[in-house]
């Protein structure tokens, strides 16, 4: 099992000796992404003494709580980290997401509600005209009905005028009976008894016969006022009608004044787009002229890499050949000026510090011995785990690789710098060895080979290139800003291209509405006018009707009294004829 431990170390006394190390657990994994903390518990750690006071190790253990591998805990924490930071992000993510979807189920709740209460109103509407078309349905039954009682009316005012007709007829016969009458008798005779009975009965039967138009009047005048209160019925129908045709009037106005603008600002909305997809061509190409200049960029840097790696190959030449030299001269006359004792004591203090360095770069060499160790015991672990686990264990091995080659590239120049200190102490034992009067040999100094003016040829050669990256850099540098500005400037553009294309959009849409609900108004309008037409022609037609029977009522009448008038007449002249009072009462 993998803990989280902490070294410490307690300094032993006089008697105890040398220092204890001790690893103190500080959580313990349950999982590959489940860590929980433990008791702190010290076990007792003497392997990890080479590591300093307060270190953050991973120590695995086996059940027995024996220590198997203790590692340094930075770059698996840096680890953990990372894919902490990672699952944050991914929550962010979807939480993010999840409120999108939020909001957009929110919108879509709202834009339900909203054609739920357009459909609601739309139904309320329906009804309200179904019940206003129940109510002209009925007013013009009633229409209808009217219609029927002056068609009774104006047939009785038919029969009634064929009847005086029949009475005038026979009134006329009457007359000229009388005029007969009168014509045979002489002048001055008179009338007997049953002659003027008989012509006062005559008289009497023709003034019954005269017609009577008062209740034909009756029934005419209440047929006008049912006419007229149809007609006050349907008058506010026909101002709600007026009112429509307006209001439909101005609507389509307004849809041709929208339609008009929509046509201008998509017009202005496709020159700008044209505008847009020049600059986006023109920024491609500055992008691609940036891309060409990077590529030469990279060019450059591995050239300059190129002359990294191959001046470091000859100074790890010098370093670990002794035919090969860099010019490190020594001060000679220095030297020859300098005691004897202080010349061994320079030289003392040299192999000194030789000897501490050498220490040191033994220590690094182990040190690069156990990476190389853990690397293997990693690539061995990739292979026996399972997937899931082989993720963070070829993350682990990557990163034990890049300190494997950082530790491995230190040691080359310590031991290159251990290789010229050598000569360094041998030259000054050789000057050491001349001053006593021993005899030097110098075949090993005239075989050797100087390097250093092929590295000043490199070195020069690097400041130029050095110049011209820098150049190339600049130039990239500037380019960049450039087309930053340019996106900004194109990304602005393609903002308020999407902005005014949504208002397009938006304006279409109510463009769209208005023309639907225009068209509805124009709907109610005509369907109005179909309903409440017939209605009114109907009523046209009666009203001309009952004004035909009025006159023809007002001619009979005349006729009727023109009737009396004669029959009065007749009474008059058959008072004459009678030759007795008592004659003229029957």
């Amino acid at each position: 099992m993998l803990y989280l431990a902490e070294v410490q170390k307690q300094k032993g006394g006089l008697l105890s000796g040398g220092a204890k190390t001790e690893l103190k657990l500080l959580a313990c994994q349950r999982t590959d992404q489940n860590w929980s903390t433990v008791s702190e518990e010290a076990i007792s750690a003497e392997d990890a003494s080479r590591l300093n006071d307060g270190a953050l190790v991973l120590v695995e253990m086996n059940p027995n709580r024996q220590l198997q591998r203790i590692q340094e805990a930075g770059r698996p924490l840096v680890n953990i980290l990372q894919n902490f930071s990672r699952q944050l992000e991914k929550f962010k993510l979807k939480e993010e997401e999840i409120d999108q979807w939020k909001e957009s189920l929110t919108f879509q709740a709202q834009e339900m509600n909203r054609r739920e209460m357009d459909m609601e109103a739309r139904l309320e509407h329906l009804q309200e005209m179904e019940s206003e078309f129940q109510r002209l349905e009925s007013q013009q039954q009633e229409v209808e009905t009217n219609r029927e009682q002056i068609s009774q009316l104006q047939a009785e005012v038919e029969r009634n005028r064929q009847e005086l007709e029949g009475a005038w007829e026979h009134l006329r016969g009457e007359q000229r009976r009388l005029e007969e009458f009168q014509a045979d008798f002489p002048q001055g005779q008179v009338l007997d008894a049953d002659q003027s009975r008989v012509m006062g009965e005559l008289l009497e039967r023709l003034s019954n016969r005269v017609a009577h138009t008062e209740t034909v009047r009756e029934h005419l005048n209440l047929a006008f006022e049912l006419v007229e209160s149809q007609q006050a019925i349907l008058n506010p129908h026909w101002e709600k009608l007026e009112q429509q045709r307006i209001v439909a009037t101005q609507q389509q106005e307004e849809i041709d004044r929208l339609g008009q603008t929509l046509s201008d600002r998509q017009n202005a909305w496709q020159q700008a787009r044209d505008f847009l997809a020049q600059q986006k061509a023109q920024l491609k190409v500055k992008t691609a002229t940036l891309a060409s200049k990077q590529d030469y960029v990279q060019i450059v840097k591995e050239q300059l890499e190129q002359q990294d790696l191959l001046h470091q190959q000859i100074r790890c030449l010098a370093a670990t050949s002794g035919d090969v030299v860099l010019s490190q001269q020594v001060d000679v006359e220095a030297l020859e000026r300098m005691t004897l004792e202080e010349l061994k004591k320079v030289i003392q203090d040299l192999t000194y510090k030789l000897e501490m360095d050498s220490s040191f770069v033994h220590d690094q060499e182990q040190e690069l011995t156990y990476k190389q160790e853990t690397i293997e015991q990693l690539q061995n672990q990739i292979k026996e785990a399972a997937e899931p686990d082989q993720v963070n264990l070829a993350t682990e091995l990557a990163d034990e690789k890049d300190l494997y080659q950082m530790l491995n590239e230190t040691l080359v120049g310590q031991r290159r710098n251990l290789l010229q200190r050598q000569k360094l102490i041998k030259q000054h034992e050789n000057i050491l060895l001349r001053r006593q009067g021993h005899t030097v040999t110098q075949t090993e100094e005239a075989n050797q080979i100087d390097f250093a003016p092929i590295l000043l040829q490199m070195k020069n050669q690097r400041q130029q290139q050095s110049q011209e990256l820098q150049k190339l850099e600049y130039d990239i540098e500037q380019m960049l800003a450039a087309i930053e500005m340019d996106q900004g400037m194109i990304d602005n553009q393609t903002q308020e291209q999407n902005q005014k294309q949504q208002e397009c959009q938006e304006m279409e849409t109510n463009l769209l509405s208005l023309r639907l609900a225009t068209a509805e108004c124009w709907g109610r309008v005509n369907l109005y006018q179909e309903a409440l037409q017939p209605i009114q022609d109907y009523l046209d037609g009666l009203r001309h009707k009952l004004q035909e029977i009025a006159a023809s009522l007002a001619q009979i009448q005349e006729t009727g009294d023109y009737q009396l008038q004669t029959i009065n007449e007749m009474r008059h002249t058959l008072q004459s004829l009678v030759s007795q009072p008592e004659l003229l009462a029957s």
